[in-house]
């Protein structure tokens, strides 16, 4: 399945529903929608929010693929050039009060799926995230 949404925070809620319906449609347990959604809002959120230099409108493109038990996330973007592989983590051992703002959602995200692979080509950003072993039809 395959979504194109504005740069516009207001679409988050038309990400939601995509994921939502891909979801139902492969019968995906609903810790796994969450974890999708979750992941994909924080990304696409950072998108919106940090990866453009100008106010204009930009296209966001998703795509979820599910086959052989393997789940495939990915997020293509013409923002400015950023890899997520290369963010530092952030010190978990930090009270919250004393930390930076930010470094969390990355952090999040790479610990929900087995892989996360960046590209920068044709100066747009490619994302893909993996999760292997997905256990279809689960509660």
């Amino acid at each position: 399945m395959e979504l194109v949404i504005q740069n516009d925070l207001r679409e988050i809620e038309t990400l939601t529903r995509f994921v939502e319906q891909f979801a139902e449609q492969h019968k995906l347990p609903p810790k796994l929608s969450f974890q999708i959604n979750l992941a994909l809002e924080e990304l696409v959120t950072n998108i919106i929010s940090y990866g453009y230099s100008d106010a204009g409108p930009h296209k966001i493109r998703l795509v979820l693929h599910m086959a052989d038990g393997r789940l495939t996330a990915e997020v293509e973007d013409d923002g400015c050039a950023f890899n997520p592989l290369e963010a530092p983590p952030p010190d978990l051992d930090v009270p919250l009060e004393d930390r930076p703002v930010g470094g969390l959602g990355i952090h999040l995200v790479k610990n929900m799926f087995d892989s996360m692979d960046y590209r920068r080509e044709n100066d747009k950003n490619w994302l893909i995230l993996t999760k292997n072993h997905v256990n279809v039809g689960a509660t």
